[in-house]
């Protein structure tokens, strides 16, 4: 791949919605990853807006958090397993990379990471339940 290709892609890819992308060819292989800018968390009770390191409320304070949410369109699966446990549940104490749950999606199993430490505080989603890009998953606080 040329240069002014690969420019090309960066550029293409830096105004889509896209927010990761593979591409392998005669053996060049390059994974493009956009950081996003989605901290923000809208709480509807009593016109409250909370965000990562700043408060605003109107009433009493709730907790802040950090929303984990899906990076891509597929099935959420809490477990790894229909037999096994789930990843986790509300009051798990979770590390950074650790495995929360998994999303299918074109029969590929993708797992999602905490991307914080902390403890899970909601689990927004259902086992088995269809999720869109960008949906929140979990309240990590």
């Amino acid at each position: 791949m040329e240069l002014e290709q690969l420019l090309t892609l960066i550029d293409s890819m830096s105004n889509s919605s896209l927010s990761s992308l593979e591409y392998e060819n005669e053996g060049v292989k390059i994974s493009l990853k956009k950081e996003t800018r989605e901290n923000q968390v809208i709480i509807p009770k009593e016109d409250k807006t909370i965000c990562l390191g700043t408060e605003t409320d109107r009433n009493d304070v709730e907790e802040k958090g950090y929303i984990i949410k899906s990076p891509l369109v597929g099935t959420f699966y809490e477990a790894p397993a229909e037999d096994a446990e789930p990843f986790v549940q509300v009051g798990d104490r979770v590390e950074k990379g650790q495995a929360l749950a998994i999303v299918e999606a074109m029969k590929l199993m993708n797992e999602i990471e905490s991307e914080c430490a902390g403890e899970v505080r909601e689990i927004y989603v259902k086992n088995g339940e269809m999720v869109e890009y960008g949906q929140p998953l979990f309240r990590v606080v």
